[in-house]
């Protein structure tokens, strides 16, 4: 059979992913820590799907786990979990903007683990002004793909300043907030693009523009040579003020430069990368 010698990805909550090649019937053990030995633990005994992304539930996600196509433990293929695959929340993308008198936010997770879900918080710009719940979506609990979120505000009134931020809550009750974000009721009046923080960062960084109008928008990061190194945005953005995060795990320490193109409209920043 065609199985993994380590876990596809494991998420931290008893459960294992990986690909399927083979429709046989198949076992999956967990293991007791102590190397090519077996704690009898039965997790799972069933039809693999052909070609497809399996999940099974560890009893015991310790060290090692095993699989085999016969009941008898034959042909079984030893493998490991890795702590490190185990994936947290991530937050790409966080944009606001203003539809009908409402204000619109969207966000996108690359990747999540035991997320139960985001409270949406907003609070003015008034002086001595706080933070105010407006609202709860659900999270996908374990995921490694991309997920799309939305949240329509009917509930700003008055014309000004609002900020907006996420605090995602995982099913244990431990929360994150995310990077608070800004709408002014109309359109920003200028496009532009604003200093990355943290800057120098390591290995992410948020990159904040506003958009005066909708349009075609390109945001990419090129190193000191003018080689591009990352596409961030390439198509159709509302107008609003949006966040964007990047990740330079994959790049060396340096300086970069990031460019933001809409229109007739050209903004290029520089940011530093210290690993």
């Amino acid at each position: 059979p065609s199985f993994p010698s380590t876990a596809k990805f494991y998420d931290g909550n008893n459960n294992l992913y990986f690909g399927s090649g083979t429709s046989r019937r198949w076992r999956v053990r967990a293991n007791n820590g102590t190397p090519n030995t077996d704690d009898g633990t039965l997790v799972d005994d069933t039809g693999g799907a052909a070609g497809g992304t399996d999940k099974r539930t560890i009893q015991n996600p310790i060290g090692t786990f095993t699989t085999s196509t016969s009941n008898d433990g034959a042909n079984s293929t030893p493998g490991e979990l890795d702590p490190g695959q185990v994936l947290p929340v991530e937050l790409t993308t966080f944009s606001a903007f203003v539809v009908n008198n409402n204000v619109e936010l969207k966000w996108q997770t690359a990747t999540e683990v035991n997320n139960y879900g985001f409270y949406v918080e907003r609070k003015s710009s008034f002086a001595k002004a706080s933070w105010n719940e407006l609202g709860f979506v659900n999270g996908h609990g374990n995921s490694n793909s991309p997920k799309e979120y939305s949240f329509i505000d009917k509930t700003a009134e008055n014309s000004g300043k609002y900020f907006y931020r996420l605090k995602q809550v995982d099913v244990d009750g431990q929360f994150e907030y995310s990077p608070e974000i800004e709408v002014t009721f109309g359109a920003p009046a200028k496009f532009e693009l604003s200093q990355n923080y943290p800057n120098p960062f390591n290995p992410t960084t948020n990159i904040r523009f506003t958009l005066p109008e909708a349009g075609n928008v390109k945001l990419a990061v090129y190193n000191l040579l003018g080689q591009k190194v990352a596409d961030l945005v390439n198509g159709n953005m509302e107008a609003g003020f949006h966040n964007i995060t990047f990740n330079g795990s994959n790049l060396a320490t340096g300086i970069y430069i990031y460019r933001l193109e809409a229109g007739n409209n050209v903004m290029i920043r520089k940011m530093q990368l210290v690993k």
